[in-house]
């Protein structure tokens, strides 16, 4: 199982670090997670400079992509020679976006005649692109999830892991990371988010 978090110049670092930390919660010989990069290092909006683990182009046979945001996205889904190195395919993968990620999947055609989740920057150019943005932090819509605002994050890393997984390893890895005092009732709102969204 390969899951590539994509992660862009200018990226968010609680987006692609805080699913990092989660999805690798599960330790298995098979399961990898990377960082996937269209450069061998991309710089984040606050100045952390990451190697890149694994490049776009991998993503295409990855299992799992997670695409993360930033500050760069429009240029991202600007560039022709960016957005023709991803190929994505809901039909064998499991495809979820953080926030202004969601503009790279309507760019790529993704969540057309769905609706998706964003951040509230990112709202007006996803309405532009034709999608129905949703008040809420977190909508799947078979392959395809979508979460809008970083902390959103914990969601799409935990429906990853209860697609491939199941739900008992989501909580699991939510659990760990949790706050202390708090971890029942975080694993608790966190897999009601999901659970709805989750195919039977």
């Amino acid at each position: 199982m390969h899951i590539a978090i994509l992660t862009f110049q200018g990226f968010n670092e609680i987006d692609s670090l805080l699913a990092l930390g989660i999805l690798n919660r599960i330790k298995k010989p098979d399961w990898r997670v990377t960082i996937c990069c269209p450069e061998v290092e991309v710089t984040s909006m606050n100045g952390l400079a990451v190697k890149a683990q694994s490049m776009l182009e991998d993503a295409a046979g990855a299992d799992a992509v997670l695409v993360g945001s930033g500050t760069r996205t429009r240029e991202v889904v600007a560039s022709p020679q960016l957005m023709s190195r991803l190929r994505l395919d809901p039909r064998r993968q499991l495809i979820a976006a953080q926030c202004s990620g969601t503009l790279i999947l309507a760019r790529l055609g993704l969540v057309d005649g769905i609706a998706a989740c964003t951040d509230l920057t990112t709202r007006p150019w996803v309405q532009e692109a034709g999608v129905e943005v949703l008040d809420q932090p977190f909508f799947a819509n078979g392959n395809i999830a979508t979460a809008g605002g970083c902390l959103a994050s914990p969601y799409l890393a935990a429906w990853i892991i209860a697609r491939s997984e199941g739900v008992e390893a989501a909580a699991a890895a939510l659990h760990y990371v949790a706050p202390v005092g708090e971890k029942d009732a975080y694993v608790g709102h966190a897999m009601r988010q999901i659970t709805p969204y989750l195919e039977k």
